[in-house]
């Protein structure tokens, strides 16, 4: 099965997914999100099926360096427009097939692609 992984390259749990992906035999399509981005259309899609509460890393070093402003009373719009300026707040490793999409690197994730 081919899969496209949305990763950063820095990111251990991604690092963790990819190489375990690789072992069970999977064809991999990496792209870098700091480096490649994440088209806009992509990551629409991504926020009206997943949410934009799953989509968005509120953990992550760029989240912590926001204006309050920016960080206020999200919406899906205003999700989509700070993970297309800040591409790291994106949660990753973001996974996808032909038919099915996972967001992170947990064990339901892990079950689905192993």
């Amino acid at each position: 099965m081919s899969l496209t992984i949305y990763h950063l390259k820095t990111c251990d749990t991604c690092r963790k997914a990819i190489k375990s992906l690789q072992a069970t035999g999977h064809d991999i399509i990496l792209i870098d999100v700091r480096a490649d981005g994440m088209s806009e259309n992509i990551l629409q899609d991504l926020i009206k099926t997943q949410g934009w509460e799953v989509m968005l890393n509120r953990r992550s070093t760029t989240w912590r360096g926001l204006d309050e402003s920016d960080k206020e009373n999200i919406t899906p719009e205003s999700a989509l427009s700070l993970m297309s300026r800040h591409p790291t707040l994106i949660k990753r490793p973001v996974i996808m097939s032909a038919d099915k999409v996972t967001i992170g690197w947990s064990k339901d994730s892990q079950a689905l692609w192993g």
